[in-house]
């Protein structure tokens, strides 16, 4: 049984939301809940850029430093590689795709090699975003880009690129969307009852 499970196609859910939305908070807990690989795009941009002798380290700098979103073929790369490298078959990608450009890439490079489940869209708004990410930079998340002048840049870059491809996916019926104002556990209930509803236990 087990040679078998190598040829089915890992299941991959997409987490999307503004900055702010929740999607950490409710990735950690969909994988405890639900064993799920938890890949965060930013993550794993920030690992690279900090990794010794990466090819990639200032190309990411600059773009991440300019609010600007990292060339999909490093983003898809890195969460292939992640993928291979793991033994799980269920992955939560977390702030991707963000816009076309990521989503032409993704389904060029990855489309066909996984199962694509859904879009867990985080709905949140912008107000209750920004106090988030405010009280996160304070808290000291020592994420550079937890200020109001990076989130700015960031909440706008969300609303002009990633909204469409939220939209795209809704149009094919791919779209799970929760209303990410409440407090994480009733969120949390509403996440489990999607996950259950789509067949994982």
């Amino acid at each position: 049984m087990e040679g078998m499970r190598s040829l089915e196609k890992p299941k991959v859910v997409f987490v999307l939301g503004g900055p702010g939305a929740g999607k950490g908070t409710q990735c950690s807990k969909i994988v405890e809940r639900f064993q799920f690989e938890h890949l965060s795009a930013g993550d794993l941009l920030r690992a690279e850029r900090a990794r010794e002798g990466s090819e990639y380290g200032a190309l990411i700098d600059d773009y991440i430093r300019n609010g600007k979103i990292v060339p999909v073929e490093v983003t898809c790369s890195l969460l292939e590689n992640e993928m291979k490298k793991s033994s799980n078959n269920k992955f939560l990608i977390d702030g991707f795709p963000r816009n076309q450009d990521n989503l032409d890439g993704w389904n060029r490079q990855m489309s066909e090699k996984v199962d694509f489940q859904f879009v867990l869209f985080f709905d949140c708004p912008e107000d209750v975003c920004v106090g988030r990410c405010l009280n996160r930079g304070q808290s000291g998340s020592g994420r550079s880009d937890d200020n109001i002048e990076s989130l700015k840049k960031r909440i706008a870059t969300y609303n002009n690129d990633s909204m469409p491809i939220i939209k795209y996916f809704d149009g094919i019926g791919k779209v799970e969307k929760i209303d990410a104002k409440y407090n994480a556990n009733d969120i949390f209930t509403k996440v489990e009852k999607i996950f259950c509803n789509s067949g994982f236990k």
